[in-house]
Parts: structure tokens; C-alpha cells; sequence
């Protein structure tokens, strides 16, 4: 019998090598892995567009410096930059609202700086850092300093309201949650921790509270570190030494003076402004958000 010829029959059998029928498999390509996700994918997503802002700034830098001179444009361009990276975390709608929440804060600073009579910046956004208002001198004294940190949280929480009555109206999720981030934006900024409002607001009370914010900083950096707590302990120890060095200086004295009514008056707006927002969070807090859809 053929061997190539089936048992039934005369029908040929397929052949049992094919090497020469069959093209030869193409040369396998050698190349490094890539990681398409986790954390090296997070952090591409964060760091390109940081970079590509980098570069352009750099090559046209002298534009740059002309924008940041005019307070608003300087002002918009960082608000933008800071819109762009939030929105590689969040959806687009969710970063402008909670930019919007952040640039509200900081105008309580700029409007009460205004009547204080001290010349300022226009609010400055560093993403994933939050905004800043410079200020071209100091508060005359600790309880103008009080009033200038109280006022960022005192209308960032107005904001906060206004996004949670707007969901109340739209039945919007995206509101809801804007409220609770917007309440817990300023309860956090209360802490009694310079260079945070709350740290300025305590100043006007005692120093002690500064100890306290001490130890609370310490105590949630041992539960979930952070290296924005990081960067708020290294600024704070720096600018709670030197108060603390000075302090016994005629200028600290005076600086410090203040009537025992006042103490009261920072002393209830700063502690029923805490109240305040942990009940707004605790309002408007989801336990499961799929029930909102």
C-alpha cells in the first residue's frame, strides 16, 4: 500500500510534514516590554501633559512672564493648567466645578485683603496643590490676619451651598458631589496648621492651637501619609518657628494685642464654621453612589 493512500481507498492522504507547502512562520521580533497600566500608566498620564506645559513655557517664556504680570490672564492661564490636570483624574465637568469651588475660596481672601487695604495677587491655582493669594505685605495685626484667613472659608462655603442647592433643583449628581468636596475643601483648610486658614484664624486665640495642629498633622500623616500634609508640615514649621522665635519681640507684643471680645467673636466664627461644614459633609454624603443614577 501507498503510504501516502488512505485505507478505504485509493483517496491520497494529506501529507504528514508540510514544510514545503506552507510559507515559514515569520521571524519572531524581539523588543523591550511596555506596562499599560498601573501605576506607570497613572503617572504618564499625569506627568506628559505637565511636561508638554513645561516645555512650551520654557520656549516662550518671556510670553509666560508677560501673562502672570496681568493679574486675570495669569490668573486664567493657571486655572486652565489646573482644569487639564484635574480632568486626568476626573471627568472634565467634575474638574472645572471643583476649579471653580477653589478660585471662590480664594476671592473671600482677595475681597477681604481689599478691605484690609493690603495689595494682593489675583488667586494663583498649582495643580493638585490648590491656589494661593500673594500677599504684598502683612496683615496690620493678628486679628486682621484672623479675619483674612476665615474669609476664604467663610465664602468657599457659600460656594459649597450654592453647588448642593443647584443639585437639589437639577437632581444633578455631579452638584452633589461638587457640595461635599467643596465642604470638606474647607473644613480641611480650617485645620489649626499655618500656612492653612485655620492656622491664621488660631493665631488670634493662642498658640496652643498650634501645638495642637501640630500633633494632628502627625497623627494623619501616621495614618495616610501624604506628601501634600509633607509640604504642609515643611511650610508650617518654618513660619511657626520664626513666629515662635520672635515672639517675645515688641513687635510680636503688638502685633498679638487684641480685646478679649474679639478672641470670642474669631474664636465663634472659626469653631461654628467646623460645625458648620461637618454637617454639610455629613449631609450630603453618598455611602453608594450608583443610587443616585
Amino acid at each position: 500500500m501507498d503510504r501516502y493512500s488512505s485505507p478505504q481507498g485509493n483517496q491520497p492522504r494529506e501529507p504528514i510534514f508540510r514544510s514545503d507547502l506552507e510559507e515559514s512562520p515569520p521571524e519572531p521580533r524581539y523588543g523591550p516590554s511596555r506596562r499599560d497600566g498601573g501605576l506607570w500608566s497613572f503617572l504618564k498620564r499625569i506627568l506628559a501633559p505637565l511636561a508638554a506645559v513645561g516645555l512650551l513655557l520654557a520656549k516662550f517664556k518671556g510670553l509666560a512672564l508677560l501673562l502672570l504680570k496681568v493679574k486675570f490672564l495669569g490668573s486664567a492661564l493657571t486655572m486652565i493648567v489646573s482644569v487639564g490636570a484635574y480632568a486626568l483624574l476626573f471627568p472634565w465637568t467634575f474638574a472645572v466645578g471643583f476649579v471653580a469651588l477653589i478660585w471662590i475660596h480664594e476671592m473671600g481672601h482677595v475681597l477681604q485683603l481689599k478691605r484690609e487695604g493690603i495689595p494682593a495677587s489675583a488667586p494663583m491655582f498649582i495643580p493638585f496643590l490648590g491656589a494661593f493669594v500673594a500677599m504684598k505685605q502683612m496683615p496690620k495685626n493678628a486679628l486682621a490676619e484672623a479675619r483674612v484667613g476665615l474669609a476664604g472659608p467663610v465664602l468657599g462655603s457659600v460656594g459649597a451651598l450654592g453647588a448642593w442647592g443647584i443639585y437639589e433643583l437639577t437632581q444633578e449628581p455631579l452638584f452633589l458631589g461638587l457640595a461635599y468636596v467643596g465642604f470638606f475643601l474647607n473644613l480641611f483648610n480650617l485645620l489649626p496648621m499655618l500656612p492653612l486658614d485655620g492656622g491664621r484664624a488660631v493665631g488670634a486665640l493662642s498658640p496652643v492651637f498650634w501645638l495642637v495642629g501640630i500633633a494632628g498633622l502627625v497623627a494623619l500623616l501616621f495614618v495616610q501619609p501624604n506628601p501634600i500634609l509633607i509640604f504642609i508640615g515643611i511650610l508650617g514649621g518654618v513660619e511657626l518657628w520664626r513666629r515662635w522665635r520672635n515672639r517675645n519681640t515688641p513687635e510680636a507684643r503688638k502685633y498679638n494685642e487684641m480685646e478679649p471680645m474679639q478672641r470670642v467673636v474669631v474664636g465663634l466664627v472659626y469653631f461654628g464654621l467646623i460645625a458648620l461644614l461637618g454637617l454639610g459633609m455629613a449631609a450630603t454624603f453618598v455611602s453608594d453612589p450608583a443610587a443616585l443614577s
